[in-house]
């Protein structure tokens, strides 16, 4: 493929690809849209510069007719563009998470299983991607945490595109000539996050003003950055022995930091769950005990002995 001056669109994402990159070794995850395409276009570029190492791995999910053949054909296309690539397939099963969510932890733990050392694997998630995450948070009314969104970086795995937008990816693949294909899945309105890209959010655009997305984005910072310092001070205040709590330390936490404490200790002992409802009737065991004996969370039972709470046994059913 004849190699083609960068237009603005993918000077952006190979600048932003170049401020996330440490000079690690790196796999990118490509299907074939195009904003991991276009990622896979500026780690190639970065890649011929700087002399450093990248291949590319392609998730065929088996999930619609033809996704062998397609597979395989990007594989080729990354081939052209400079990038080795393999083909791994998975099978996704019903989890009881959704169809969504089975095939997020399918392509996941290919993805980690497929990592050799010292590689880092890059993800095309976008500005938009994070601007969906954040308003599906916010309608779940899950806390700060879920309007936190994506991490631009989590272990071994990299978002370096969160500042850039669909458009932006997509103008990139124009300028040096890439054809990308559209997973019909993103148009299927049987999926939330489908229903938030094609409906919701172009509906905030048009009343509120252009701007919704980038600054739901930028909410996502904003709250990451608030969660994060939360982890930390709840992880200071989590005591000495990991089995249980001191409620009267917990007593003397303000509510926020409590709640925190408390919701990252129950997920540690093995919850399946912690709903807001589940985590006021446990704080309500510190701060409004009157003899109550226990509450119930998915996959634990939590009761109060003296002035510790903790896990008595795994909840029935």
């Amino acid at each position: 493929m004849a190699r083609r001056v960068l237009g603005a669109a993918g000077l952006a994402v190979l600048q932003a690809v170049e401020a996330a990159h440490g000079g690690e070794p790196v796999l990118v995850a490509c299907s074939g849209g195009a904003d991991s395409l276009a990622l896979a276009l500026a780690v190639a570029g970065l890649v011929r510069r700087t002399g450093g190492t990248a291949r590319a791995v392609v998730i065929d999910h088996g999930l619609q007719p033809g996704s062998a053949a397609h597979s395989l054909r990007v594989r080729d296309q990354l081939a052209a563009i400079g990038l080795p690539a393999a083909v791994i397939t998975v099978a996704v099963r019903p989890d009881g998470t959704g169809p969504e969510a089975a095939a997020r932890g399918a392509r996941y733990a290919a993805l980690d299983a497929a990592l050799l050392p010292d590689e880092r694997c890059y993800l095309g998630h976008t500005l938009d991607d994070q601007a969906e995450t954040v308003l599906l948070g916010l309608a779940r009314g899950s806390g700060t945490r879920s309007l936190a969104g994506m991490p631009a970086a989590r272990g071994e795995f990299v978002r370096p595109l969160l500042g850039i937008t669909r458009e932006q990816t997509r103008q990139s693949c124009r300028e040096q000539g890439v054809t990308w294909w559209d997973d019909p899945h993103n148009a299927d309105p049987r999926f939330s996050r489908v229903r938030v890209r094609t409906a919701a959010l172009p509906v905030l655009e048009a009343e509120l003003g252009p701007g919704v997305t980038a600054a739901l984005a930028r909410t996502a910072e904003i709250a990451r950055e608030d969660a994060d310092a939360l982890d930390r001070l709840a992880l200071a205040h989590r005591g000495d022995d990991p089995a249980s709590l001191d409620c009267v330390a917990l007593l003397t936490l303000p509510a926020a930091l409590r709640h925190r404490v408390l919701r990252n200790w129950l997920l540690d002992r093995g919850a399946a769950e912690v709903s807001r409802q589940h985590l006021l009737a446990v704080a309500g065991l510190v701060t409004d005990w009157h003899g109550q004996k226990s509450v119930q969370v998915p996959g634990l039972t939590v009761v109060r002995q003296g002035v510790e709470l903790r896990v008595d046994r795994p909840a029935a059913g």
